[in-house]
Protein backbone atom coordinates (compact mmCIF):
# COMPACT_ATOMS: atom_id res chain seq x y z
CA UNK A 1 0.00 0.00 0.00
CA UNK A 2 1.15 3.49 -0.84
CA UNK A 3 1.46 6.60 1.31
CA UNK A 4 1.83 8.89 -1.70
CA UNK A 5 -0.01 12.02 -0.55
CA UNK A 6 -0.12 13.28 -4.17
CA UNK A 7 -2.64 10.55 -5.03
CA UNK A 8 -6.40 10.83 -5.22
CA UNK A 9 -8.45 11.85 -2.21
CA UNK A 10 -12.18 11.55 -1.63
CA UNK A 11 -12.52 15.33 -1.28
CA UNK A 12 -10.76 15.96 -4.59
CA UNK A 13 -13.19 13.65 -6.38
CA UNK A 14 -16.10 15.69 -5.04
CA UNK A 15 -17.02 14.23 -1.64
CA UNK A 16 -15.72 16.07 1.42
CA UNK A 17 -16.76 14.00 4.46
CA UNK A 18 -16.08 16.80 6.95
CA UNK A 19 -18.10 19.32 4.92
CA UNK A 20 -20.91 16.78 4.58
CA UNK A 21 -21.02 16.23 8.33
CA UNK A 22 -21.08 19.99 8.94
CA UNK A 23 -23.96 20.40 6.50
CA UNK A 24 -25.92 17.60 8.16
CA UNK A 25 -25.36 19.17 11.59
CA UNK A 26 -26.62 22.51 10.26
CA UNK A 27 -29.74 20.84 8.87
CA UNK A 28 -30.54 19.17 12.17
CA UNK A 29 -29.92 22.40 14.09
CA UNK A 30 -32.32 24.26 11.81
CA UNK A 31 -35.35 22.28 12.95
CA UNK A 32 -34.17 21.23 16.38
CA UNK A 33 -33.93 17.49 15.72
CA UNK A 34 -32.57 15.40 18.57
CA UNK A 35 -31.47 12.04 17.18
CA UNK A 36 -31.35 9.50 19.95
CA UNK A 37 -28.76 7.17 18.42
CA UNK A 38 -25.92 7.50 15.92
CA UNK A 39 -27.75 5.34 13.39
CA UNK A 40 -31.50 5.77 13.79
CA UNK A 41 -34.17 8.09 15.12
CA UNK A 42 -36.33 6.63 17.86
CA UNK A 43 -39.94 7.27 18.77
CA UNK A 44 -41.23 6.08 22.14
CA UNK A 45 -44.46 4.15 21.47
CA UNK A 46 -45.02 2.81 24.96
CA UNK A 47 -43.33 -0.45 25.77
CA UNK A 48 -40.85 -0.18 22.88
CA UNK A 49 -39.34 2.12 20.30
CA UNK A 50 -40.23 2.68 16.67
CA UNK A 51 -37.00 3.40 14.80
CA UNK A 52 -36.42 4.90 11.36
CA UNK A 53 -33.34 5.05 9.14
CA UNK A 54 -33.04 6.40 5.61
CA UNK A 55 -30.28 6.14 3.02
CA UNK A 56 -29.56 5.71 -0.67
CA UNK A 57 -27.12 3.86 -2.89
CA UNK A 58 -24.95 6.83 -3.86
CA UNK A 59 -22.77 6.96 -6.96
CA UNK A 60 -22.67 3.18 -7.16
CA UNK A 61 -25.67 3.82 -9.40
CA UNK A 62 -23.30 5.28 -12.00
CA UNK A 63 -21.39 2.01 -12.22
CA UNK A 64 -24.68 0.17 -12.72
CA UNK A 65 -25.61 2.62 -15.47
CA UNK A 66 -22.20 2.33 -17.13
CA UNK A 67 -22.44 -1.46 -17.53
CA UNK A 68 -26.24 -1.56 -17.86
CA UNK A 69 -26.72 -3.86 -14.87
CA UNK A 70 -29.24 -2.72 -12.26
CA UNK A 71 -29.95 -6.15 -10.75
CA UNK A 72 -28.07 -5.72 -7.47
CA UNK A 73 -28.43 -2.07 -6.45
CA UNK A 74 -31.78 -2.78 -4.79
CA UNK A 75 -29.90 -5.08 -2.40
CA UNK A 76 -27.57 -2.19 -1.56
CA UNK A 77 -30.52 0.08 -0.84
CA UNK A 78 -31.98 -2.41 1.62
CA UNK A 79 -28.60 -3.14 3.20
CA UNK A 80 -27.54 0.45 3.84
CA UNK A 81 -30.78 1.09 5.75
CA UNK A 82 -31.21 -2.22 7.56
CA UNK A 83 -27.58 -2.31 8.69
CA UNK A 84 -27.93 1.11 10.32
CA UNK A 85 -30.86 -0.17 12.37
CA UNK A 86 -28.84 -3.22 13.40
CA UNK A 87 -26.06 -0.90 14.59
CA UNK A 88 -28.62 0.70 16.90
CA UNK A 89 -29.71 -2.72 18.21
CA UNK A 90 -33.04 -2.44 16.39
CA UNK A 91 -34.79 -5.19 14.43
CA UNK A 92 -35.70 -3.96 10.91
CA UNK A 93 -39.29 -4.87 10.06
CA UNK A 94 -40.51 -2.82 7.08
CA UNK A 95 -39.21 -0.82 4.14
CA UNK A 96 -40.37 1.75 1.60
CA UNK A 97 -38.39 2.75 -1.48
CA UNK A 98 -38.17 5.98 -3.49
CA UNK A 99 -37.08 5.95 -7.11
CA UNK A 100 -36.64 9.29 -8.86
CA UNK A 101 -36.14 8.88 -12.60
CA UNK A 102 -35.66 11.10 -15.61
CA UNK A 103 -37.67 8.97 -18.03
CA UNK A 104 -39.82 5.88 -17.43
CA UNK A 105 -37.85 2.71 -18.19
CA UNK A 106 -39.61 -0.60 -17.62
CA UNK A 107 -36.49 -2.75 -17.96
CA UNK A 108 -34.53 -0.62 -15.47
CA UNK A 109 -37.30 -0.50 -12.88
CA UNK A 110 -37.88 -4.23 -13.20
CA UNK A 111 -34.20 -4.97 -12.47
CA UNK A 112 -34.21 -2.60 -9.51
CA UNK A 113 -37.31 -4.35 -8.22
CA UNK A 114 -35.63 -7.74 -8.52
CA UNK A 115 -32.73 -6.50 -6.39
CA UNK A 116 -35.08 -5.02 -3.81
CA UNK A 117 -36.87 -8.37 -3.58
CA UNK A 118 -33.60 -10.21 -2.91
CA UNK A 119 -32.59 -7.64 -0.29
CA UNK A 120 -35.96 -7.87 1.44
CA UNK A 121 -35.64 -11.64 1.67
CA UNK A 122 -32.08 -11.49 3.02
CA UNK A 123 -33.04 -8.91 5.65
CA UNK A 124 -36.40 -10.57 6.42
CA UNK A 125 -38.24 -7.32 5.71
CA UNK A 126 -41.71 -6.48 4.44
CA UNK A 127 -42.10 -3.90 1.67
CA UNK A 128 -44.95 -1.58 2.62
CA UNK A 129 -44.89 0.49 -0.53
CA UNK A 130 -42.82 3.01 -2.42
CA UNK A 131 -42.83 5.88 -4.85
CA UNK A 132 -41.57 6.27 -8.41
CA UNK A 133 -41.31 9.91 -9.41
CA UNK A 134 -40.71 10.89 -13.05
CA UNK A 135 -38.93 14.26 -12.97
CA UNK A 136 -37.11 15.03 -16.25
CA UNK A 137 -36.35 18.61 -15.25
CA UNK A 138 -34.85 17.61 -11.89
CA UNK A 139 -33.19 14.22 -12.33
CA UNK A 140 -30.41 13.29 -14.76
CA UNK A 141 -30.73 9.51 -14.98
CA UNK A 142 -32.16 8.19 -11.72
CA UNK A 143 -31.67 7.99 -7.98
CA UNK A 144 -32.67 5.25 -5.55
CA UNK A 145 -33.21 5.63 -1.81
CA UNK A 146 -35.33 4.11 0.90
CA UNK A 147 -36.48 4.23 4.49
CA UNK A 148 -36.45 1.32 6.91
CA UNK A 149 -38.64 1.02 10.01
CA UNK A 150 -37.70 -1.10 12.98
CA UNK A 151 -38.90 -2.05 16.44
CA UNK A 152 -36.90 -2.52 19.61
CA UNK A 153 -37.58 -3.17 23.26
CA UNK A 154 -36.56 -0.41 25.63
CA UNK A 155 -33.59 -2.47 26.83
CA UNK A 156 -32.48 -3.59 23.39
CA UNK A 157 -31.32 -0.26 21.94
CA UNK A 158 -27.56 0.24 22.00
CA UNK A 159 -26.63 3.58 23.53
CA UNK A 160 -23.41 3.68 21.53
CA UNK A 161 -21.02 3.88 24.47
CA UNK A 162 -18.16 1.42 24.13
CA UNK A 163 -16.58 0.56 27.47
CA UNK A 164 -12.87 0.95 28.14
CA UNK A 165 -11.51 -2.58 28.33
CA UNK A 166 -13.99 -3.95 25.78
CA UNK A 167 -12.79 -6.14 22.93
CA UNK A 168 -13.68 -5.38 19.32
CA UNK A 169 -15.15 -8.10 17.11
CA UNK A 170 -15.15 -7.33 13.40
CA UNK A 171 -17.28 -8.95 10.71
CA UNK A 172 -16.12 -9.18 7.09
CA UNK A 173 -17.52 -7.02 4.35
CA UNK A 174 -17.88 -8.63 0.96
CA UNK A 175 -16.12 -5.84 -0.88
CA UNK A 176 -16.52 -2.13 -1.39
CA UNK A 177 -20.20 -2.03 -0.33
CA UNK A 178 -21.86 1.35 -1.13
CA UNK A 179 -19.43 3.96 0.11
CA UNK A 180 -16.45 5.63 -1.47
CA UNK A 181 -17.60 4.85 -5.00
CA UNK A 182 -16.87 8.41 -6.17
CA UNK A 183 -13.21 7.88 -5.32
CA UNK A 184 -13.17 4.27 -6.53
CA UNK A 185 -14.73 5.19 -9.89
CA UNK A 186 -12.22 7.97 -10.48
CA UNK A 187 -9.34 5.67 -9.58
CA UNK A 188 -10.22 2.63 -11.67
CA UNK A 189 -11.24 4.56 -14.79
CA UNK A 190 -7.89 6.34 -15.06
CA UNK A 191 -6.51 3.45 -17.10
CA UNK A 192 -9.41 1.02 -17.45
CA UNK A 193 -12.97 0.58 -18.62
CA UNK A 194 -15.58 -0.97 -16.34
CA UNK A 195 -15.84 -3.83 -18.82
CA UNK A 196 -12.13 -4.69 -18.49
CA UNK A 197 -11.20 -7.84 -16.61
CA UNK A 198 -10.70 -7.44 -12.86
CA UNK A 199 -7.14 -8.85 -12.58
CA UNK A 200 -7.41 -10.67 -9.21
CA UNK A 201 -10.54 -12.64 -10.19
CA UNK A 202 -10.75 -14.47 -13.53
CA UNK A 203 -13.95 -14.09 -15.56
CA UNK A 204 -15.04 -11.03 -13.57
CA UNK A 205 -15.03 -7.44 -14.79
CA UNK A 206 -14.08 -4.32 -12.85
CA UNK A 207 -17.67 -3.11 -13.03
CA UNK A 208 -19.03 -6.39 -11.67
CA UNK A 209 -16.62 -6.25 -8.75
CA UNK A 210 -17.59 -2.68 -7.87
CA UNK A 211 -21.26 -3.70 -8.01
CA UNK A 212 -20.86 -6.59 -5.58
CA UNK A 213 -23.87 -5.90 -3.30
CA UNK A 214 -23.48 -4.76 0.29
CA UNK A 215 -23.61 -7.49 2.91
CA UNK A 216 -26.68 -7.44 5.16
CA UNK A 217 -25.91 -7.90 8.86
CA UNK A 218 -29.36 -8.55 10.34
CA UNK A 219 -28.18 -12.01 11.43
CA UNK A 220 -26.02 -10.29 14.07
CA UNK A 221 -29.03 -9.00 16.02
CA UNK A 222 -29.49 -12.20 18.01
CA UNK A 223 -25.85 -12.05 19.11
CA UNK A 224 -26.10 -8.34 19.95
CA UNK A 225 -28.95 -9.15 22.32
CA UNK A 226 -27.55 -12.45 23.66
CA UNK A 227 -24.15 -10.96 24.55
CA UNK A 228 -23.29 -7.84 26.57
CA UNK A 229 -22.64 -5.70 23.50
CA UNK A 230 -22.17 -2.06 24.50
CA UNK A 231 -21.93 -0.49 21.05
CA UNK A 232 -21.80 -1.24 17.34
CA UNK A 233 -20.43 0.42 14.23
CA UNK A 234 -21.64 0.05 10.65
CA UNK A 235 -18.50 0.84 8.64
CA UNK A 236 -19.85 3.08 5.88
CA UNK A 237 -19.04 6.65 4.80
CA UNK A 238 -15.96 7.82 6.68
CA UNK A 239 -14.45 4.35 6.71
CA UNK A 240 -12.78 3.37 9.96
CA UNK A 241 -13.58 6.67 11.64
CA UNK A 242 -17.06 5.17 12.11
CA UNK A 243 -15.67 3.43 15.18
CA UNK A 244 -15.67 6.84 16.87
CA UNK A 245 -19.48 6.74 16.64
CA UNK A 246 -19.28 4.13 19.43
CA UNK A 247 -18.08 6.85 21.81
CA UNK A 248 -15.08 9.04 22.49
CA UNK A 249 -12.53 6.26 22.97
CA UNK A 250 -9.26 4.96 21.54
CA UNK A 251 -9.96 1.97 19.31
CA UNK A 252 -6.84 -0.12 18.85
CA UNK A 253 -7.26 -2.46 15.88
CA UNK A 254 -4.11 -4.57 16.03
CA UNK A 255 -5.44 -7.65 14.22
CA UNK A 256 -7.67 -6.34 11.40
CA UNK A 257 -9.52 -8.63 9.04
CA UNK A 258 -7.96 -8.86 5.58
CA UNK A 259 -9.02 -6.39 2.92
CA UNK A 260 -10.42 -7.83 -0.31
CA UNK A 261 -8.42 -7.43 -3.56
CA UNK A 262 -10.67 -4.60 -4.78
CA UNK A 263 -9.12 -2.25 -2.22
CA UNK A 264 -5.55 -2.92 -3.35
CA UNK A 265 -6.70 -2.41 -6.92
CA UNK A 266 -8.41 0.92 -6.22
CA UNK A 267 -5.44 2.14 -4.18
CA UNK A 268 -2.88 1.24 -6.83
CA UNK A 269 -4.88 2.67 -9.73
CA UNK A 270 -5.53 5.96 -7.92
CA UNK A 271 -2.25 6.21 -5.98
CA UNK A 272 -4.40 6.64 -2.87
CA UNK A 273 -2.66 6.91 0.50
CA UNK A 274 -3.20 4.35 3.25
CA UNK A 275 -4.82 6.98 5.45
CA UNK A 276 -7.26 8.07 2.73
CA UNK A 277 -8.19 4.45 2.03
CA UNK A 278 -9.05 3.85 5.70
CA UNK A 279 -10.96 7.14 6.00
CA UNK A 280 -13.04 6.29 2.93
CA UNK A 281 -13.56 2.52 2.66
CA UNK A 282 -14.42 -0.38 4.96
CA UNK A 283 -11.13 -2.10 4.02
CA UNK A 284 -12.54 -5.58 4.55
CA UNK A 285 -14.65 -5.04 7.68
CA UNK A 286 -18.27 -3.98 7.37
CA UNK A 287 -19.45 -4.17 10.98
CA UNK A 288 -17.85 -3.98 14.44
CA UNK A 289 -19.18 -4.87 17.91
CA UNK A 290 -17.75 -3.78 21.26
CA UNK A 291 -18.22 -6.17 24.17
CA UNK A 292 -16.43 -7.64 27.22
CA UNK A 293 -13.26 -9.52 26.23
CA UNK A 294 -14.33 -12.71 28.02
CA UNK A 295 -17.31 -12.90 25.62
CA UNK A 296 -15.59 -11.76 22.45
CA UNK A 297 -13.78 -15.01 21.62
CA UNK A 298 -16.98 -17.03 22.05
CA UNK A 299 -18.94 -14.61 19.85
CA UNK A 300 -16.29 -14.76 17.15
CA UNK A 301 -16.32 -18.57 17.27
CA UNK A 302 -20.11 -18.66 16.79
CA UNK A 303 -20.02 -16.33 13.79
CA UNK A 304 -17.71 -15.43 10.92
CA UNK A 305 -16.29 -12.57 13.00
CA UNK A 306 -12.87 -12.17 14.51
CA UNK A 307 -11.44 -10.39 17.54
CA UNK A 308 -9.67 -7.44 15.93
CA UNK A 309 -8.72 -5.17 18.82
CA UNK A 310 -9.68 -3.40 22.02
CA UNK A 311 -11.07 -0.19 23.50
CA UNK A 312 -8.84 2.15 25.52
CA UNK A 313 -8.96 5.66 26.94
CA UNK A 314 -8.41 8.32 24.30
CA UNK A 315 -10.02 9.50 21.08
CA UNK A 316 -8.72 7.89 17.88
CA UNK A 317 -8.71 4.79 15.74
CA UNK A 318 -5.35 3.03 15.55
CA UNK A 319 -5.10 0.62 12.62
CA UNK A 320 -2.31 -0.58 10.33
CA UNK A 321 0.18 2.00 11.70
CA UNK A 322 -2.36 4.79 11.15
CA UNK A 323 -3.95 7.08 13.70
CA UNK A 324 -7.35 8.34 12.53
CA UNK A 325 -9.31 11.03 14.37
Amino acid sequence: MSDDETGLTYAETGVDIEASEDATAALLEAFGSDLTTEYAGLLDIGDRYLALATDGVGTKLMVAEAIDDYSTIGIDCIAMNANDLVAAGVEPVAFVDYLAIEDPDEALTNEIGEGLAVGLERADLTLLGGETAVMPEVIDGFDLAGTCAGLAGKDDVLDGSAEVGDALVGFPSNGIHSNGLTLAREAVTRNHEYTDDFPPIPDRTIGEELLRPTRIYTDLLEYIHDYDVSAAAHVTGGGWTNLLRMGDRRYVVDDPLPAQPVFDFVQAEGSVSDAEMHRTFNMGTGFVLSLPPEQATELAAETDGGVIGRVEDGSSVEIRSLSLE
